[in-house]
């Protein structure tokens, strides 16, 4: 019998069952459409991830101080007091393949206008900060170098604590306090969205590091210094500069740690589509165990229809049709049962998708690879699962099969 006829007999033999068949295929299309969503909000966050990072400057590199091996503690990033800005002027000076540098001191304060109080977190750093992470200013300006050296008590604000403040007014020239001391704010941020670690950039203001340090902070170090590549190329080339030189100025002995941390926009990048692969694949799994119970249903129903045809079986074999016929018969049904399945849950994982990025604003990617997948996947099930229903009803006795009632 040609593909065409066994085609033919699979559909009339699925037909006669409509219910049936259709309850054993919601198996796999729950599975497929579970494996295409899943994977595509795994995807959509890895991506959202890689474009926050660019987001974040161009050709970025990061000392953070910190990772300083003390007795059986590793101290976290900046969490040691080495970094000075001295460093930075020693990277600007003497690592050519650096074009530009920022200092930075941060702490968590309560900044109150009028009856209105918001716990955010203040960054001090230089103009040069803004133009690293090219970071534009939606109203006033930035500060000077000069409100740098004088230590000056201004800020810029980002969106989240101008809302929470000020609401809908302006608040470029408003007058804040920070600790009791008042700011004015001299410029409004432009919104960055989250940052690649999920936090949100525009909760949060930027002062002189000077400013910071002395009068928020009270230290004399830096917790972090962001620099910027003359190219994506030089970057690495960049981070083997700068460790050395560090290591000398801090007076670091061989068998000893470095107290800082230097990372490229690249290796964060890298950090970001590794966490976002485990997502994905982790969320894959979960999703497969859904497409292996419905192979399982496929395979119960197959069991059942060779006991249901035991004497349709006989007929076959008693006009003529060898093992491999009936074999190859049953095979096609649970294949076909299996395909038309994962046609279906393609369809609904692909509306699952576009629903949950339209309700719940969360980017997805719909990936043609994970479609393609699903399909091998859909495939795959009905061989599998159908292989042993098959091989059963092959091997059923003519005569036996032709006395079963």
């Amino acid at each position: 019998m040609d593909l065409r006829s066994t085609l033919r007999v699979a559909f009339r033999a699925l037909a006669r069952n409509k219910m049936r068949s259709a309850l054993t295929m919601l198996g796999v299309i729950i599975g497929i459409a579970a494996f295409i969503a899943m994977v595509s909000v795994g995807e959509g966050a890895a991506n959202m991830a890689q474009q926050q990072i660019q987001s974040f400057g161009a050709n970025v590199i990061f000392v953070a101080a910190g990772s300083a091996q003390v007795g059986h503690m590793r101290m976290g990033a900046g969490q040691t007091k080495t970094l000075v800005i001295e460093d930075m002027r020693a990277v600007l000076r003497e690592v050519p393949l650096i074009r530009a540098a920022a200092p930075g001191v941060g702490a968590n304060v309560q900044v109150v206008f009028e009856n209105q109080n918001w716990a955010t977190r203040i960054i001090g750093s230089t103009p040069v900060y803004f133009e690293i992470r090219g970071w534009a200013v939606q109203a006033g300006s930035i500060f000077s170098d000069e409100d740098v050296e004088a230590a000056q008590n201004v800020c810029l604000v980002g969106q989240t604590v101008a809302t929470n403040l000020f609401g809908e007014e302006n608040p470029v020239g408003k007058v804040i306090r920070i600790r009791n001391l008042p700011f004015r704010v001299i410029g409004l941020l432009a919104p960055r969205g989250q940052s690649p670690m999920g936090d949100d950039q525009d909760d949060m203001m930027i002062a002189p590091y000077t400013t910071v340090q002395k009068k928020i902070a009270g230290i004399t170090w830096l917790r972090f210094i962001i620099c910027s590549a003359v190219s994506r190329e030089a970057s690495s080339a960049a981070v083997a500069a700068i460790q050395p030189l560090l290591r000398q100025r801090h007076n670091l002995r061989p068998d000893e740690e470095d107290d800082f941390t230097v990372r490229t926009q690249a290796d964060i990048a890298q950090m970001a589509e590794q966490m976002g692969n485990i997502f994905t694949r982790l969320l894959g799994s979960i999703a497969f165990i859904s497409l292996l119970v419905g192979g399982i249903g496929i395979m119960n129903i197959m069991l059942v229809s060779v006991t249901e045809r035991t004497r349709e079986i006989g007929v076959r074999m008693a006009v003529g049709a060898t093992e491999a016929a009936i074999r190859w018969q049953f095979l096609t049904e649970a294949v076909t049962l299996s395909m038309m399945g994962g046609a279906a849950g393609i369809l609904v994982g692909v509306g699952s998708s576009m629903l949950i990025s339209s309700l719940l604003r969360w980017p997805t990617s719909i990936s043609p690879l994970a479609i393609a997948t699903t399909v091998g996947f859909s495939v795959g099930v009905g061989i599998f699962f159908g292989y042993y229903p098959a091989r059963k009803a092959s091997q059923l006795d003519p005569i036996e099969a032709l006395r079963y009632e």
